[in-house]
């Protein structure tokens, strides 16, 4: 059998049953530059098409650049709030959506969408391949650090025009992820927006569907509706 031991799976549902979006919680402490390295070093191990290993990591740690990114979160945020509805705009101002400084540092995740251009296996009939690999080293990223102690956010709210100005990403390159990492305090239970009733956790049985999208499991195949439970 190829599976891992049982301790080897449980750490690894674990990681991810705790990973968290961290706001509001860091505690201001220094990320440890072996521990960063073997953060880094679990994103680059993530899956990409082609092999093409999209990805750079920026690491951000001057107080002046972050000022700067913190700024153009605030405009961007400003932007999005006058989309919501009067209803859910109180409620949205309210919510602490980023860490720009109050983290020990900044990672911006870039994807080279030119790199290994000559050769664009699996990028043919689905070009945005290149972007969804790098997605997936934020993934590897941020399991590899809940694993270590260390909180990450993803700051969404943002824009990458701006991104690239400030940290003079050159205009070939994509944005895809700007993120707050450092030591916390606690790690929240619940996912913020869930606790904060923004929305609530969809049942994953009504997410799976069997052959044909109008084919849910219910009554498709019971045994695997009856085993779906949350982690």
């Amino acid at each position: 059998m190829s599976a891992f031991p049982e301790a080897w799976r449980e750490g690894i549902y674990e990681a991810i049953r705790r990973r968290r979006d961290v706001r509001a919680q860091f505690s201001g402490g220094v990320v440890p530059p072996e521990i960063l390295a073997r953060i880094l070093s679990a994103a680059h191990q993530a899956p990409s098409v082609g092999f093409m290993q999209p990805w750079d990591f920026l690491v951000v740690r001057d107080p002046a650049v972050r000022t700067r990114v913190r700024e153009a979160f605030a405009r961007a945020c400003a932007a999005e709030a006058s989309k919501m509805p009067p209803e859910k705009r109180e409620s949205y101002l309210k919510l602490k959506l980023e860490g720009i400084l109050e983290s020990a540092l900044n990672l911006c995740v870039t994807c080279d969408r030119q790199r290994l251009k000559e050769t664009p296996l699996g990028r043919t009939a689905q070009p945005d391949m290149d972007r969804l690999s790098a997605a997936c080293a934020v993934q590897n990223l941020w399991l590899a650090a809940r694993a270590e102690g260390i909180g990450v956010g993803w700051v969404s709210i943002v824009d990458p025009a701006e991104l690239k100005a400030v940290l003079g990403i050159p205009d070939t390159i994509d944005v895809l992820a700007y993120l707050c990492v450092g030591p916390v305090t606690y790690f929240e239970e619940k996912p913020d927006l869930e606790k904060a009733g923004w929305a609530p956790r969809l049942p994953l049985e009504g997410l799976v569907r069997l052959d044909r999208w109008d084919a849910k499991l219910d009554g498709q195949w019971p045994e695997l509706a009856r085993a779906l439970k949350p982690l």
